[in-house]
This record gives C-alpha cells, structure tokens and sequence, in this order.
C-alpha cells in the first residue's frame, strides 16, 4: 500500500496495446469481447483477478487500454490482436503519478466507458427478485452518472458532459448459447472537478458499475490544472 498525498492505493500500472483492425481476430474479438478478456487475464501470472480494460478509438486508430496492480506481460495479447509488423503495439506505465496529482477541487478531462443501468422490481411483489435493465436514452444515461458523481467523489454539471458513443454487446458466454450476455457500452467524455480524492483514486483504480470483465467502467482522466 502506497500513502499518496491524497489518496492511499497499491501501485498500478497503465497500459496500452494497438489492434489492428486487418486481423480476423481483432474484428471478432470486437463483437465478442470475452475474448479481449481472456487475453487479459492471460498477460498475468498467478491467481486471476479481475482488471480493468477499455476498447479506445483515437486517430484512426485502436487501442486496448489496461489498467493492473502488477506489470503485464503484452505479448500474448500483441500477438494474437496487434499489428503483425510490431509497430507501436504495447506500452506500460507507472500509474502512481497520476494518481498522486489527485487534489481537492481539481478539474480533469475525462473519458470513462461505462454500463449504465437500473433495477426494476418484480411486480409480483418486493421479495420477488427484480431484473436491471440499461438505460437506453442518453438523458437517462447522463442522470445515471450524474447521480453517481458524489458518492465517487466527484462534481459534474449537465453542460460539462457528453455522450460520445453508445452500443449493444451481445455474445455467449464460455459457448453458452442458450443465456447470452447483453450489455449496452456507453462512453462518456468531459471535464468534472474532484471533491472528494480518496474516493476518486477508489473509482480510478476499481472502476464504475456493471460488466467491468468486459471492457466497461475504466474512466481515464487528463489534468486540466
């Protein structure tokens, strides 16, 4: 366990590693992300735990974002999904940094991609085990976030936010065809103000809401000052 300045966490690793979007494997790891997901848990020795990853598009490009307690090892995943000259397909960095610049009152860009949604209760009566169902508008889906800022320790207003992309993800899970996952992957970009460090950090490297084995719940932040 690491005391920072503000936050007290173990020391975590970010890292990112390029698709390549030519490959048969990329293209079906996208509609299946299970895949991605095994290949996660792939890149590390020991006992299996569940880490936080996000599928990211920028410049053109793809990019697998993990973030760890321990230092991966990519080449499995460059392998199977990367660019089959090797060029710019893994990195890791110390995420401790970051984390240690986390502040009362300071104001972050953010990207998260998350799975918002609510439960219903069961209409035969309360201890009638209820079913959770995504929030499909993007009102809804901005009030899902914007309920939860407080309580991860942050502030957000209506304006300073947006959705950015939103889809269904439909697969089966281990060749269970019978009972398939369906998640709806919402990503969320803007600009928050920290209220609350340690439970910012706690979101940071823990993430937010459903299906984090996934791809869904990373939120990634750039310091604005």
């Amino acid at each position: 366990m690491i005391l920072l300045q503000n936050c007290e966490v173990t020391a975590m690793y970010l890292s990112r590693v390029e698709l390549d979007l030519a490959r048969p494997t990329t293209m079906q790891a996208l509609v299946a992300p299970q895949k991605l997901h095994g290949a996660v848990e792939s890149a590390f020795a020991g006992e299996r735990r569940r880490r936080l990853w996000r599928l990211d598009r920028l410049g053109g490009k793809l990019y697998l974002l993990l973030l760890s307690e321990d230092r991966p090892d990519l080449t499995g995943i460059a392998a199977q999904f990367g660019s089959a000259n090797g060029a710019g397909q893994a990195e890791t960095r110390d995420y401790t940094p970051l984390l240690q610049r986390i502040t009362p009152d300071g104001v972050w860009q953010f990207r998260l991609t998350a799975n918002p949604t609510k439960s219903c209760p069961d209409p035969k009566g309360a201890a009638a085990r209820g079913t959770v169902r995504a929030h499909c508008t993007m009102a809804y889906q901005q009030q899902w976030l914007l309920q939860r800022a407080e309580k991860h320790g942050f502030a957000l207003t209506p304006d300073s936010f947006t959705v950015t992309a939103s889809r269904w993800l439909r697969f089966a899970k281990s060749g269970d065809r019978r009972h398939p996952v369906t998640l709806l992957s919402v990503t969320y970009e803007g600009v928050l103000r920290v209220t609350d460090p340690q439970a910012f950090c706690q979101l940071l490297t823990q993430g937010i809401g459903r299906g984090k084995a996934y791809g869904l719940g990373l939120m990634t932040v750039m310091h604005r000052g």
